[in-house]
């Protein structure tokens, strides 16, 4: 299909538009001339391995928890970058985190000096944290300036017995172990820390018109490899090139996923910030060393000992913050399904403790993947969870066709020894000629001890359906009973009022605490007609709490913008702004600014609500399905860098058509399987070939994106 150059040159324009007015007001830099009143909303800066509130005295290392079982949390780790910088003279203050290049800095203006201080976690060096200082003079009187660095550290934990080690090459070194294992006789964790000496103050010389800083601090588990990235860290400052190749990585994610509304600069802050807090908390992708830690509610910044869950890894992980990064970093998306893979022995250790056979998922994990939950009815009733991994496996295959991460990976491991739990788990009732799960906990964590949770049960029939699709696929032999029992699972329904009951014996109208019953719809995708759909949701809303967790408005969005309903669904994201903090886009848990701080899961439901609910985009088997809806207040939306089967994809959606432009595959990209794609168009039938560099144009409407060669038909969705 040739298209009219007005479309070529229309889509062109806009994208080049709205990047101009995105550089213009530079939306990607929160700015403050004062800090948050509450240091718990100073920004975290982290970059998958290291974890640091700007200007804490700890941080946290990914995967180095102190504690046995539910005592278990992030190990505390001082931090010699806990510095601020001080002046005589009068000043004005600025603060600014730059989410183009996740530097965050402080600035002093005075009349006679203009001094800058930065902080990063380098983005390619993970092992690495940097602090610079600039110091520029501000008229021609020539006398020295010097600035007080003012230190809070010190080299000491509660968690981990450090001790002094050596200096290396003008650096402090200390190490030390954790205290306690994880486990019975487990390993502890190995912390070595050496850092640039920093000293109480820096000069301006009278001859200097300006100086520069640098201090970088690096953490390993051995002395072999900090003193390696130590090494690191000094060649790259001697080359100039510390802080470029850590900005270089930034612009590469960047390059990765771009989710810019036109129309709501309020809206755009809160997604870049989104996106940005939530690349952080994920390795590099050049990432090699296959040993990421995983994803918590607060990040890695939070997670000591009783805060911010701990730093322990929930369902948030697989359900709220992966759909948003699998959609655009296939790689990135890999590295959480490997971290689930790494903790196959300790949910076979966790099934094996409650009886059943296969693999129990924890609750709450940490490295070994044995449940570390402080209260024990959460482990053994809140289930659902072995369901929420498997559905990102699924979504990882339709995304990717990439079946290594089954084999050579492992992943059908996860899937298959969760189908084995499922089916130890169900019991069979024969008044109803169905199987049931009986004793649970739902996402709706004010009720337990309940039977046939709704969500449980759907995720358990449709783990157990795909791990019989991965059965075919690999040639293995699957066992009959988990047809068997996905085919007669009980679904709870309500046929009187025509709605999902959250568990058998719901009372209509009592109380619940989060989206549970509402994701029936998205992400579960459980087919039911736009009555049920609307039935859901009515009936959940109005007893919803208002004060419940930060990622439940985004899924009644969804389901409203699935109904037409963008009005309605405006009204319930707006509610989301209110977890929102201060000037650096910081998430709370709870509006009133309780609970987790940096609360990822928050931001990971508030972006599906927008990628996934007004583009409408759904991860199918044979296809990427669409059916856009933009409310009023947005003119346009752009999602930059949308990854299926290989491709790279931009979209343009606008209120009355939609535009997409599939990119030209890089000369130096990686072995990946890249399949050609077409559109196809619900009302028309019509099928458009994707063509690398060629935009296409076509009215706002549902369709699908597929193989070129594809028959397979995606309706309905």
């Amino acid at each position: 299909m040739k298209l009219p150059l007005y479309y070529v040159l229309r889509l062109s324009a806009l994208c080049v538009y709205h990047c101009t007015m995105a550089s213009e007001s530079d939306l990607y830099i929160f700015t403050t001339d004062s800090l948050p009143t509450d240091p718990r909303f100073l920004p975290p800066l982290a970059n998958g391995l290291l974890g640091w509130r700007v200007y804490n005295t700890i941080m946290h290392m990914g995967g180095v928890y102190n504690g046995q079982g539910g005592h278990c949390h992030r190990a505390d780790i001082p931090c010699p970058l806990s510095v601020t910088i001080e002046i005589e003279d009068p000043a004005q203050h600025t603060y600014s985190l730059d989410t183009h290049t996740g530097i965050f800095s402080h600035t002093l203006n005075t009349a006679r000096v203009t001094a800058t201080q930065s902080f990063y976690a380098h983005r390619f060096y993970p092992n690495l944290m940097v602090m610079e200082l600039l110091l520029v003079r501000q008229g021609a009187l020539e006398e020295p300036i010097t600035v007080k660095l003012v230190s809070s550290f010190t080299p000491e934990s509660k968690d981990i017995d450090f001790r002094s080690a050596p200096d290396y090459k003008n650096g402090r070194h200390i190490q030390g172990q954790t205290t306690t294992a994880e486990v019975p006789g487990g390993s502890r964790s190995s912390v070595h820390l050496i850092w640039s000496i920093i000293p109480p103050s820096v000069t301006l010389l009278p001859e200097q018109s300006e100086s520069r800083w640098g201090f970088i601090l690096v953490l390993g588990d051995s002395a072999r490899s900090v003193e390696a990235n130590f090494d690191e860290g000094l060649s790259l400052m001697a080359d100039g090139n510390l802080r470029p190749s850590h900005r270089d990585a930034w612009t590469e994610l960047w390059l990765e996923s771009k989710v810019e509304p036109t129309g709501s600069e309020k809206l755009s802050k809160a997604l870049i910030g989104c996106m940005f807090y939530l690349l952080s908390a994920f390795p590099s992708l050049h990432d090699v060393s296959n040993s990421f830690g995983g994803v918590s509610p607060g990040g890695l910044s939070n997670g000591g000992n009783g805060q911010d869950y701990w730093g322990h890894v929930f369902w948030d992980q697989d359900i709220w913050m992966y759909p948003a990064i699998a959609l655009f970093y296939p790689k990135l998306a890999r590295s959480v399904l490997n971290y689930r893979v790494r903790t196959i022995d300790g949910a076979k250790d966790n099934a094996q403790k409650q009886g059943y056979k296969g693999l129990k998922f924890p609750w709450e994990s940490a490295v070994s993947g044995r449940e570390v939950c402080p209260e024990d009815i959460y482990g053994q009733q809140e289930i659902h969870i072995n369901g929420d991994v498997t559905l990102a496996f699924q979504h990882y295959l339709y995304l990717t066709q990439d079946l290594s991460m089954f084999t050579e990976g492992h992943g059908s491991e996860v899937i298959w020894g969760v189908a084995d739990y499922w089916v130890s788990r169900v019991t069979w009732n024969p008044n109803e000629q169905s199987y049931h799960i009986l004793g649970v906990m739902p996402p709706d964590e004010y009720y337990y001890n309940v039977n046939n949770s709704v969500y449980t049960n759907t995720v358990a029939k449709f783990s157990l359906q795909f791990a019989v699709e991965l059965a075919e696929l690999l040639q293995y032999p699957a066992p009959e009973e988990w047809h068997e029992v996905a085919e007669r699972i009980k679904i709870p329904f309500d046929q009187e009022s025509k709605y999902h009951p959250e568990y058998d014996g719901y009372i209509k109208g009592h109380p619940v605490k989060q989206a549970d019953t509402v994701m029936l719809g998205y992400p579960l995708g459980l087919p039911m007609s736009p009555e049920v759909r609307r039935n859901d949701l009515e009936a959940y809303e109005p007893v919803t709490d208002p004060h419940g967790p930060a990622m439940t408005w985004g899924m009644f969005a969804v389901g409203w913008l699935e109904l037409g309903e963008a009005k309605k669904a405006q009204q319930l994201l707006q509610k989301c702004f209110n977890n929102i903090q201060g000037p650096f886009q910081v998430w709370s848990e709870s509006s009133d600014g309780s609970g987790a701080v940096n609360f990822l899961t928050g931001m990971g439901g508030f972006l599906q609500a927008v990628i996934f609910g007004y583009t409408g985009f759904r991860v199918q088997k044979e296809c990427l399905a669409f059916s856009p809806l933009l409310p009023d207040d947005i003119s346009e939306l752009c999602i930059r860098g949308v990854s299926y089967l290989g491709n790279k994809m931009d979209w343009l959606l606008r209120s009355n058509e939609v535009c997409i432009i599939l990119r030209k595959q890089a000369s130096n990209t990686e072995d990946a399987k890249v399949c050609a794609l077409q559109v196809v168009l619900k009302t028309s039938g019509a099928k458009i070939p994707l063509i690398p560099g060629q935009p296409i144009t076509f009215p706002r409407g549902a369709g699908y994106i597929c193989q070129l060669n594809s028959t397979f038909s995606c309706w309905p969705f």
